[in-house]
């Protein structure tokens, strides 16, 4: 254990729709109410929490040996459900603190950041609007990307939390929106460069793009960004099974300042999808695939339809 006492997890993890069970009049949530297509209810829900306290605390305990010390999540309905959450199971006893705005998401749902305060100190937080258009010339109101700029162990990072439109209307005719999330990406660091030093930034989130999208390449394209789990996609493994196919739109990026290992730094040491077997389908066709909350309109009981991914990192003590 000592050997990795100075080893600390930083984790995304898209939670499939943690929504709370009150219907909303601003949002398209009628579905996740106890009247709705969902019938999704109080019990359903403390179920959902338990599940999602049990994955969190565990995801990279294996190389860390404590629970991550920051966690992006998306897919949460509001600020409720995530402090719902930070109250059960097994991290109701960890200093665990977040940072989450409302988007303009039809749907109400959000993106927001977990810390441990013990490692993890605020310096400020905003909302970056995505701004992007339907084919007709309307606003798509999506979910904003969330920035956070704090002190992980004293060392100052820029932490970006993101939930990039989806594909629901196809790969190719949606993907100009994801490569307009990477612009905005890049524009906010030029003008976060002029007053600070963004060395050291972390891009995390469920992209809905592969490492290998143009939305990803824009990103890389820049030269600020290494992605370590380029590696990882391949038939046979990802975050998220749609239809037999495999793909990782959930990645961390990191700055090249991560592969320093000067003293007060903190150096990339290993990137993982965390896929225990209590976060898969045991039997059947859909063996081995994440196990869901919902599959329609069925009611798994699952956690979440995709797995969270993860890196580590030293502190260079």
């Amino acid at each position: 254990m000592s050997q990795n006492k100075d080893q600390y997890t930083v984790a995304f993890y898209n939670l499939e729709n943690f929504f709370d069970t009150v219907n909303n009049k601003g949002t398209l949530d009628d579905d996740f109410t106890p009247d709705g297509f969902k019938r999704w209810d109080d019990r359903k829900f403390g179920i959902k929490a338990k599940k999602m306290a049990k994955a969190i605390v565990k995801i990279g305990t294996d190389d860390s040996n404590k629970p991550p010390i920051l966690i992006g999540i998306a897919e949460v309905e509001n600020s409720d459900v995530i402090a719902t959450l930070l109250k059960t199971g097994e991290l109701k006893d960890i200093a665990y603190d977040y940072v989450h705005f409302d988007s303009p998401d039809e749907r109400g749902i959000d993106t927001a950041l977990i810390y441990q305060k013990d490692y993890f100190e605020i310096i400020d937080a905003e909302t970056i609007p995505l701004l992007i258009s339907n084919g007709n010339g309307d606003r798509d109101f999506t979910r904003d990307i969330l920035y956070v700029h704090g002190k992980l162990n004293k060392e100052e990072v820029h932490v970006f939390v993101n939930h990039w439109p989806s594909r629901r209307d196809g790969e190719d005719e949606t993907s100009y929106k994801r490569i307009e999330a990477a612009k905005t990406i890049l524009g906010k660091l030029e003008e976060l460069s002029i007053h600070k030093d963004i060395s050291n930034c972390i891009i995390m989130g469920d992209f809905n793009d592969d490492p290998n999208s143009e939305s990803i390449k824009t990103l890389m394209e820049s030269g600020r960004f290494i992605n370590p789990m380029q590696q990882m996609l391949s038939p046979h493994t990802g975050s998220a099974n749609y239809r037999g196919e495999w793909s990782l739109f959930d990645q961390i990026l990191i700055s090249h300042s991560f592969l320093n290992y000067e003293k007060g730094t903190h150096s990339f040491k290993k990137a993982e999808i965390y896929a225990p077997n209590f976060l898969k389908e045991w039997k059947g066709k859909y063996k081995g695939n994440p196990f869901r909350t919902f599959a329609g309109k069925k009611y798994l009981g699952g956690y979440s339809d995709h797995f969270p991914v993860y890196i580590v990192l030293k502190n260079n003590l």
